[in-house]
């Protein structure tokens, strides 16, 4: 397996290199934030002293004795190796094993000689109590699982892009799960079904109320097996009831609300593309990775595929940074609306073949009753390529290996 240089978010913090914000990265667990991190302290430390990269993580042996600290007494172990005189670029990964750890983050930040970077697997990170501390002085940057185009270079799979996709949705991006799936897709799995249960135990167990966990884990594989449906936690419990199981509306929204917090999943919230209003009901819910969809339902693939392939379009279109929603233009459905960063929209339908001329028929039928004049997108596996009407269809894999979108 080759070495993944993660292009995208070392830009990212390169440009805000020693601007006056807090960096905060975030993201499921192993999903590469401390890797990521390793490699832009191995940029830093080529310009500077190695003495003035400070890097601590919480959830290593080495530094586990300090989250069971005060965090002024981590504050002040840090303060202790701070090269006088000169900015120190101080790495703390996974605060949120540190108590009151949004009290260490004031401190150091307003510190003249620390450049501050933090990672977390948890939203705990910019709850609304660390939003009002330190609002406007941090940056959020979200790591996502490798993307196809990492895949590829991760792997080396080059020279059969179809079967290279066909088993990065199978195992996904999470990169020991990757180099795992090389010996087996059972060892693959195997591995993200402990990711899983690691965060549970970690991130969710630790932090939330979960009244039942069977309860629990009905909810996550109905969300799991309902990617791209649209879903409200009142249907969720009313099919739970109906299948002899007791929980109620507000259970089902808690337990929604720690998975998003954990980031195991995205929600898309619906707009409204004529009426040009956010809606606040039916939402869709998107995995952090099809990898591990699979490894916690086990299901046949290829009954799948269309909803998988939304899924990977979706994480795709959060990669580039853009805001995304699922589309209501009348009574039809508009997979994706996207707005990138600096404001333009663009309308993506997905399906996964559209030769038939009645699929075909469905998937355009959204875009002629949208009224503006901005970029619409048919993402398929096909491998035919057109334009009908202003709509540009192209392959999925081609649209992922793009370098512009």
């Amino acid at each position: 397996m080759g070495k993944v240089i993660r292009k995208n978010y070392l830009k990212t913090l390169q440009t805000l290199h020693e601007q006056n914000l807090i960096k905060v990265v975030t993201g499921v667990r192993r999903c590469g934030k401390s890797t990521l991190l390793l490699q832009f302290q191995e940029l830093l430390k080529a310009e500077t002293d190695d003495n003035q990269v400070i890097s601590i993580n919480f959830d290593i042996p080495e530094y586990r004795f300090l989250a069971e600290k005060s965090w002024l007494e981590v504050y002040e172990f840090i303060e202790a190796a701070l090269v006088s005189g000169k900015i120190n670029y101080v790495f703390l990964d996974e605060i949120q094993n540190v108590v009151e750890f949004e009290k260490l983050l004031e401190g150091l930040f307003v510190h003249p000689e620390v450049d501050l970077y933090v990672t977390g697997s948890n939203a705990c990170l910019l709850s609304s109590e660390l939003a009002t501390l330190l609002t406007g002085r941090a940056f959020e940057i979200n790591v996502l699982p490798f993307s196809f185009a990492e895949y590829l270079e991760f792997t080396g799979m080059n020279d059969n892009i179809p079967r290279a996709f066909a088993e990065f949705v199978a195992t996904g991006g999470f990169p020991e799960a990757v180099r795992l799936a090389a010996a087996g897709t059972t060892y693959a799995y195997q591995y993200l079904q402990n990711v899983f249960h690691n965060i549970y135990e970690n991130d969710i167990l630790t932090r939330y109320r979960v009244n039942s966990e069977h309860s629990y884990y009905k909810v996550v594989n109905f969300l799991t097996d309902t990617v791209g449906s649209p879903v409200s936690a009142g249907s969720i419990a009313k099919t739970m009831k109906n299948n002899n199981l007791r929980i109620d509306n507000k259970t089902v929204s808690s337990y929604i609300e720690t998975l998003t917090a954990a980031y195991l999943f995205y929600r898309a919230n619906r707009y409204d593309v004529k009426g040009k209003e956010h809606l606040s009901t039916q939402e869709k819910y998107y995995l952090v990775d099809t990898g591990l969809r699979n490894a916690l339902l086990g299901k046949d693939l290829a009954a799948d595929s269309g909803h998988l392939l939304e899924n990977v379009v979706y994480l795709e279109l959060i990669r580039r940074d853009n805001q995304v929603w699922t589309g209501k233009v009348n009574n039809l459905e508009v997979d994706f609306v996207a707005r990138n960063k600096v404001g333009y929209t663009t309308y993506y339908q997905v399906s996964q073949t559209v030769q038939d001329p009645a699929t075909l028929a469905r998937e355009l039928a959204p875009f002629d009753k949208i009224p503006d004049h901005n970029e619409r997108i048919l993402l398929t596996m096909d491998y035919e390529t057109n334009s009908r009407n202003g709509v540009k269809q192209m392959n999925v894999t081609d649209w992922l290996l793009a370098t512009k979108n």
